[in-house]
């Protein structure tokens, strides 16, 4: 027969045996908008192992347990919506190998002058005889330092991505959604009209194929992302699926403040309309409100939402983290999401050097999703973070002696 002391003890061992045999996400209170885990968004897909914005790229970070993929969005010549970064193809394709410089162009790229070849200047027959390259972690050269995955992987169109989602989705059992972005809206408006579409024909065909995929919702697993404001505001009058305002700047000055250069400094319809309003007013008290008249969330670069500080000629790794800057809580507060970009494994920690731990301490911070190049590195980071800290565990397990002493006294 048990004595009273033993009986208190096993039941205190097996509320802490039942608690720590929890899955961590149960245990874990996440401080996002709806309390929900944090996503774990495939930048551009697995760009940092797969060519960017390919279907193998989608493909490998929903297989690393990515909830949302990425794809950019531009235009052809002929209409047609593909995936890439950029309407420029030079440094992500072999397009130098396929087609003479006869077929470059010179243009203005959110005032700056380009000189490129161009994906609007391209029928989608021609951009399908493409091969895509890998940039993240190698040179950006198709000449040299081929990777093994250069051969097969051709550009997407938007239909085929989604066609990809909605598959894996039925395979993994798990809804797996998709996170496109309106790519520079003034420059692809002047050129859908001088290729006879519409100065809303992106925005329009873009509206029309994700209804018809996945209707017209809030509740559809698609956001829709972009630079630029007026292009957001039009959507906003078109579609219920969930928009997101990027927040953009140059760099990060010693002292943890924001570099603002063009063309990062603002949003490039602002500069084309004389708006003198920055990317960094958005994140104020007002200019989040004013985001909020026509977006669901906002896409931050990551250092507007932790300070980091460091003296001149410190590494991008070893600055000091200073703690939140008060744009996660202010947005939040705002009843607008957070998702901010982008951690990768091989570059820009800003006061971290470990990747995971750089993920995990922003998704504790209470960002709703972030955008990585390795989603499997993110998916380990939201393990990790899901882990309560020393003082949760203590509380947790003083609850448990709480519950054996009241069944001692019993």
């Amino acid at each position: 027969m048990r004595t009273p002391i033993r009986s208190s003890l096993a039941l205190a061992a097996g509320i802490t045996a039942a608690l720590l045999a929890m899955p961590a996400a149960q245990a874990t209170t996440w401080a996002t908008l709806d309390g929900a885990a944090p996503l774990v968004i495939g930048h551009r897909g697995a760009s940092g192992y797969r060519p960017e914005h390919t279907l193998a790229s989608y493909a490998a970070a929903i297989q690393m347990g990515a909830n949302y993929i990425e794809p950019d969005l531009v235009l052809t010549r002929d209409g047609v919506l593909i995936a890439r970064h950029e309407p420029i193809l030079d440094g992500t394709t072999d397009v130098a190998s396929k087609f003479g410089a006869d077929r470059k162009q010179t243009r203005m790229l959110d005032g700056q002058s380009t000189t490129a070849y161009f994906a609007d200047t391209f029928t989608l027959a021609e951009i399908k005889s493409l091969r895509a390259v890998q940039t993240r972690g190698r040179l950006v050269d198709y000449t040299r330092n081929i990777t093994p995955f250069d051969s097969d992987s051709t550009i997407p169109t938007l239909d085929e991505v989604i066609a990809l989602a909605k598959a894996q989705s039925l395979a993994t059992g798990r809804t797996i959604g998709i996170y496109p972005e309106v790519k520079h809206s003034t420059y692809s408006a002047k050129y859908a009209v001088e290729n006879g579409f519409s100065a809303s024909y992106f925005e329009d065909t873009l509206v029309s194929k994700l209804h018809a995929a996945y209707g017209n919702t809030s509740a559809a697993p698609v956001f829709i992302q972009s630079f630029e404001v007026s292009n957001l505001q039009y959507l906003n009058t078109r579609t219920d699926i969930k928009l997101v305002q990027l927040v953009d700047a140059d760099d990060v000055n010693p002292d943890g403040s924001m570099s603002l250069v063009a063309p990062y400094d603002k949003p490039y319809d602002f500069a084309a309309s004389g708006d003198p309003r920055s990317f960094a007013d958005l994140l104020t008290a007002s200019g989040l409100a004013f985001v909020k008249g026509y977006a669901d969330g906002i896409g931050p670069w990551k250092p507007y939402l932790v300070k980091t500080v460091g003296a001149a000629g410190v590494g991008i790794n070893d600055r000091q983290v200073v703690g939140s800057t008060g744009v996660i809580e202010a947005a939040h507060a705002a009843g607008l999401l957070v998702h901010t970009w982008t951690f990768r494994n091989d570059a820009s920690g800003y006061g971290f050097a470990d990747p995971q731990a750089e993920m995990a301490y922003y998704m504790r911070l209470g960002v709703d999703g972030v955008f990585t190049d390795f989603a499997d590195t993110g998916v380990a980071a939201l393990q990790a973070a899901a882990v309560p800290e020393p003082g949760t565990w203590a509380l947790m397990l003083g609850g448990a002696a709480l519950l054996a002493g009241r069944r001692r006294r019993n």
